[in-house]
């Protein structure tokens, strides 16, 4: 398939298909997706002591992780697609058709990462502190996959930047995966230079996650064109799913970044007041 971005003078040849091994084809996007994991997971578990989580027992949250992942960003999907399914229940195991919700899959490594944190006896805030770096690593790498599969871009643009293909109907349109991809990027810059310099309660990092996501994924989502939308309209528009979850995302970031900021203020201004005490007496 031709893919170019003609404003830029950029012209491309690309394949889904990167090899095949014993008659099997191995796609790039799974390629890419597996490549972004990896990365993520060697961020992570070479930074777990910064965010005083063992290693050992980040690589556990993981393993779990990914695999609730999986189920959750099909279930996800699944969910919001289900007039697709309903007829064919096996369809719904076929998810190298796609069909995959990053969100469903966050949401999915998030409660079971809970689980195994309380099971194993870790602290879930320093915790989901470092998978969130991990998050934007993986989500960066992981958007070229819809790149090859020349999925989810936007509207119609003239841009310089705007992308065309057969799949958007020799149309120059946004390069949407392009815009989450350098912003999740950007973001483990960010992300990193805030843990390494003012890291300053457990939860930070991860509510900055929330609100950095939250609203690129807010704006990006506007131009979709193959959006999850939810069941029922107000005024007259139908509400896209991760619209309306990037903006509460983005505003429980916001108040949990302030309760979270408040509770250290608070301890660490009784202990001044008990240390205070302990030098009067």
């Amino acid at each position: 398939m031709n893919v170019s971005f003609p404003g830029l003078g950029f012209d491309f040849n690309i394949d889904r298909v990167a090899f095949s091994v014993f008659g099997y084809n191995i796609y790039w996007y799974g390629l890419i997706i597996a490549s972004g994991l990896i990365l993520a997971c060697i961020y992570g578990i070479k930074r777990a002591p910064h965010f005083g989580v063992d290693r050992n027992e980040l690589l556990n949250i993981i393993i779990v992780g990914v695999i609730f992942a999986i189920i959750g960003a099909r279930l996800y999907y699944v969910a919001f697609k289900w007039e697709d399914y309903k007829d064919n229940l096996l369809e719904i195991f076929m998810i190298n058709r796609g069909g995959l919700a990053i969100y469903g899959g966050l949401i999915g490594a998030i409660i079971a990462g809970g689980i195994t944190c309380k099971i194993r006896k870790v602290n879930f805030l320093a915790a989901l502190d470092v998978a969130s770096i991990g998050f934007l690593i993986g989500q960066g790498i992981g958007r070229w996959g819809n790149f090859f599969n020349q999925e989810a871009f936007g509207t119609a643009t003239d841009l310089p930047w705007r992308m065309v293909s057969e799949n958007t109907g020799d149309v120059g349109v946004h390069p949407c995966f392009l815009y989450e991809s350098v912003w999740c990027l950007l973001g483990v810059l960010v992300l990193h230079i805030i843990s390494k310099k003012w890291y300053n309660f457990k939860g930070q990092i991860f509510c900055c996650y929330m609100v950095w996501y939250g609203f690129e994924r807010m704006v990006v989502e506007g131009l979709r064109t193959d959006s999850l939308y939810l069941p029922f309209s107000i005024f007259g528009y139908a509400p896209r799913v991760s619209q309306v979850l990037s903006f509460g995302i983005l505003v429980a970031g916001i108040v949990l970044l302030i309760i979270f900021r408040n509770k250290r203020n608070a301890h660490h201004l009784n202990i001044h007041k008990l240390d205070t005490s302990k030098i009067e007496k």
